[in-house]
């Protein structure tokens, strides 16, 4: 069988899984969370906005990083290079566990969500499981089967959400959306809500580093990756604004506080109700592109590690096709736990925290390496520096300090998930000495 690992990746398909790792399970089930405390539609659009920037600032420092330490990884390969292995490691486990087998079970379970809206009754869980199975098994099996199936995908999620959105405006009786904020407004957005809020957002927006995590296998890394991860995010902050737009335009807020299918209510108002059912079908495809994308980038993550850590060798063994089978069934395992052990939405706030933290770490990594490797060759590098990546952390330290007081169990969940990840490393550290 010829070794598809050698194909390399264009700049289409690398914008693709950026735009189908970012629009999932976020923009479609998390306007609930934020609406449930902040009743201002003015200040929920800001919500989406200020994330749009922060995501592009965060792609615009990601893509120096990358385009200077071009090997696939994310940001176990950042980290590792330019802070330590330990922390390098940290980054890794976390991708491992809740960076991707964590965002697929909840696209997934998101998926199944909507299923049931259009048939009820159905088996969620089971329903959620045997969606990243089969995703799992035609990723490990062919890698151009693969990406040409997520191209379509993606090409199609952004034409049904274009569709639903202008179809918006048809409605019969519609909501007040203002955009720019009013002065009652500054009282919602200065508070705990609003920044435990944004972490809702910033986890919908999460996707816009999955270029990184790919860039091995890119065709001329160095102008690849930095197109593909502004491209990409540029163009889902404007897909976002306007679905967001679409489901405040159209739904009241009282009635999308606390929901996760906002899509099937919001479909319901435009189309009636046997169109909410039809709006719930297309957000299944759309949801069906996201776990997809996530299983897809994942184990590339694995694989690294596992050629660098001395006792997860194993992760790194591929098949006759050059794909890490062995990497894609430890994914499978943690994607179906928490799909059968968690709710989704402790799921959601695991994988918000943690994956703001090693994001915020590796975005502080461009001052370091500046500072360290001046003389690093950088084919680009970062628009707006110094103030770019700052931009970025700002907020995110931000966002992080008001959730560790406000969701104070669930961020002590994310510190054991860091622990048991040292305890880890720790343990195969010590096997590689005893072993040396």
């Amino acid at each position: 069988m010829p070794n598809e690992s050698k194909t390399t990746l264009d700049l289409r398909t690398a914008t693709a899984f950026v735009i189908a790792a970012m629009i999932g399970t976020g923009v479609f089930t998390t306007l609930g969370f934020q609406v449930a405390d902040i009743r201002s539609a003015s200040a929920v659009m800001m919500l989406w906005i200020i994330g749009g920037v922060i995501a592009l600032c965060g792609a615009l420092t990601y893509g120096e990083l990358g385009a200077a330490l071009p090997r696939s990884g994310g940001e176990y390969n950042i980290l590792t290079r330019v802070y330590s292995p330990a922390l390098g490691f940290l980054a890794g486990w976390v991708s491992a566990t809740v960076g991707f087998a964590g965002p697929a079970a909840l696209a997934a379970m998101a998926l199944a969500s909507y299923s049931a809206a259009i048939v009820p009754g159905v088996a969620e869980n089971h329903l959620a499981a045997g969606t990243v199975l089969t995703f799992s098994i035609l990723h490990a099996s062919s890698l151009r089967a693969g990406t040409a199936l997520q191209k379509v995908l993606t090409a199609l999620k952004v034409l049904l959400i274009l569709v639903f959105a202008l179809s918006a405006f048809t409605v019969d009786s519609p909501q007040s959306v203002p955009l720019v904020p009013g002065g009652s407004d500054l009282a919602f957005m200065t508070g705990s809500g609003y920044a435990v809020a944004l972490i809702f957002v910033s986890y919908a927006y999460t996707g816009w580093n999955s270029a990184i995590y790919i860039v091995g296998e890119l065709d001329r890394p160095s102008q690849t990756l930095p197109r593909a991860l502004l491209l990409g995010t540029g163009v889902v902050t404007v897909l976002y604004v306007l679905l967001n737009y679409a489901f405040l335009y159209t739904v009241p807020i009282d009635d999308l506080a606390g929901q996760i299918e906002v899509g099937f209510l919001s479909g319901a108002q435009i189309f009636g109700e046997a169109g909410g059912r039809i709006t719930a079908s297309i957000i299944v495809v759309l949801l069906a592109s996201t776990v997809s994308a996530y299983i897809f980038l994942g184990p590339r993550i694995l694989a690294v590690m596992g050629e660098d850590v001395p006792g997860l060798g194993w992760l790194s063994n591929r098949s006759a096709r050059g794909l890490p089978v062995n990497a894609f069934v430890l994914q499978l395992v943690l994607s179906l736990a928490f799909i059968y052990l968690f709710s989704f939405d402790q799921v959601l706030v695991y994988a918000s925290i943690l994956l703001v933290t090693i994001s915020t770490l590796a975005v502080a990594g461009v001052y370091v390496l500046r500072w360290t490797q001046p003389d690093l060759p950088r084919p680009y590098r970062t628009w707006g520096y110094p103030y770019t990546p700052a931009i970025f952390l700002t907020v995110n330290v931000w966002m992080l300090t008001f959730t560790l007081t406000d969701r104070t169990f669930e961020s002590l969940v994310g510190l054991a998930i860091l622990v048991v990840g040292m305890a880890i490393y720790a343990v195969l550290n010590q096997l590689k000495t005893s072993g040396a």
